[in-house]
């Protein structure tokens, strides 16, 4: 295959170049009804998994795939044998936009806001994996385009959409623990390294398009041992976004909606800063967000922690069962009571504390794992109070019928999802630096206080790889 240039995709882009470089109006299409045709920008790891997800579907067909490493389409080709295959995702726009109504777009952080972008400029609906872009100009960007352009949109966070997460969001704006003082969330991943790059491998594997993979950012010497392709690119600053952006966007995801949260006021990293490559570990960033009807003062603070960083020993210890910390019989387990035991040692065991949030209230706490149900603490204080009766939907299917009208807009639309993503992401700016409090002014998209912090609100694009917009 032979991948078009950037010359020749913009040549046969037309007049309308001018206004967008990357499409033509000839490629808006009238979709046949009830018939959704899609195409990946992706096809292995999360780009596989949306695949299946999407087009396990009987109503949307996988029109065409764009992978940068050929080497891992096997599985589409398997699935999927009529599905057409580039290695250059602006190949596949200029070719196949007529035959399209949706995208996914789930590649590396660092390309989701140009293809989605382009995607969605040509008039296509877009599910776009989390974070929805890599830093707050793109996010910004992408959520009015949706906006604009009236298109179905989602981003990839999936565990909004299941029974447990909603749960935890009908208890906080119910009232069940009152008006929420204060919220403290983790995750113990650690997308995060140390130290240069080591030295550029001597070749670059058959089958994969080092230049394609880098897209607008910076040109650079492939390095092998999977540094960045495929698996450990989330560590680096010019690719991922580290732990918060990853696992940010799902943790943070029901506080944000539980709270009815807006724009931050301001944030401060007591953590470590990143290096000159790579984003950092154990961070712990403190948020200060305008209060809602749901909080109990005119201010709400929340902290993130991340890699072994963990919120105050006192709090961890309030939703710690006593059964896992209870040293297991060491005898045969044998009278009725014994027995009790061991089961509630063994369903304490089953509580995930590594991961999650907790919610302190004016009249108790909430404990929300990630992933499992909703905890009311004291417990004895809330035996009495059931989990609300809500069932979980399926995220992926929920944007599909949704382009082709057989449901409602899906529950995390990009004018959702995009100011969730700024939130997140405002923390990879702290980060950067810490001890220092950043003062935010949403609107204007600007720090007010720290001059040197807005050279990180956006980034330039390497020539070729420029978008406008972006």
């Amino acid at each position: 295959m032979n991948p078009v240039t950037r010359r020749q995709f913009v040549k046969t882009a037309g007049a309308a170049a001018l206004a967008f470089p990357f499409i033509g109006c000839r490629h808006r299409s009238n979709p046949p009804s009830g018939i959704l045709r899609h195409a990946s920008f992706g096809a292995a790891g999360m780009a596989w998994a949306d695949i299946q997800a999407i087009c396990g579907n009987p109503f949307v067909q996988l029109v065409a795939v764009a992978e940068v490493d050929l080497t891992r389409i096997g599985q589409v080709k398997e699935a999927f044998p009529a599905v057409r295959i580039y290695q250059d995702w602006r190949e596949l726009l200029d070719k196949e936009a007529r035959q399209l109504d949706s995208v996914n777009v789930s590649t590396p952080d660092h390309l989701h806001a140009p293809i989605a972008l382009s995607a969605m400029q040509l008039g296509k609906h877009c599910y776009c994996q989390k974070p929805l872009a890599h830093n707050l100009h793109e996010t910004r960007v992408l959520t009015r385009v949706a906006r604009e352009k009236k298109l179905v949109t989602q981003m990839g966070i999936q565990i909004h959409s299941e029974k447990v997460y909603r749960q935890a969001v009908a208890l906080l704006q119910s009232g069940a623990i009152g008006k929420v003082k204060e919220v403290h969330t983790w995750s113990n991943k650690k997308w995060g390294d140390l130290g240069a790059p080591p030295a550029p491998a001597t070749s670059i594997p058959d089958g994969f398009d080092w230049d394609l993979w880098l897209g607008p950012a910076a040109a650079r010497p492939f390095v092998g041992g999977e540094y960045y392709h495929p698996g450990n690119w989330r560590k680096r600053l010019d690719f991922g976004t580290g732990t918060f952006g990853d696992m940010g966007c799902h943790i943070f995801d029901p506080v944000f909606e539980g709270l009815a949260l807006t724009a931050p006021l301001s944030l401060r990293s007591e953590g470590p800063a990143p290096d000159a490559w790579n984003w950092s570990i154990n961070a712990q960033i403190r948020y200060v967000f305008p209060g809602t009807r749901y909080t109990a003062e005119s201010t709400l603070p929340i902290t993130w922690y991340d890699g072994d960083a963990r919120p105050p020993a006192e709090l961890m210890a309030l939703i710690t069962p006593p059964e896992v910390s209870e040293p297991a019989p060491t005898g045969p387990v044998t009278t009725a009571e014994e027995q009790q035991a061991a089961r509630r040692r063994a369903l304490a065991r089953r509580i995930p504390l590594d991961q999650g949030s907790i919610f302190l209230g004016t009249k108790g706490v909430l404990h929300l794992p990630h992933i499992a149900a909703p905890r009311l603490l004291p417990a004895d204080s809330f035996q009495d109070v059931p989990l609300p009766e809500i069932a979980g939907s399926h995220h992926w299917t929920d944007w599909a019928e949704a382009c082709v009208g057989k449901a409602a807009r899906p529950l995390a639309p990009f004018d959702y999802s995009g100011p969730l993503t700024e939130a997140v992401l405002l923390g990879s700016v702290a980060v950067r630096f810490p001890q220092t409090t950043l003062e935010w002014n949403s609107n204007a998209l600007r720090f007010t206080n720290v001059p040197a912090a807005n050279a990180f609100v956006r980034r330039e694009y390497r020539d070729g790889w420029r978008v406008a917009g972006l």
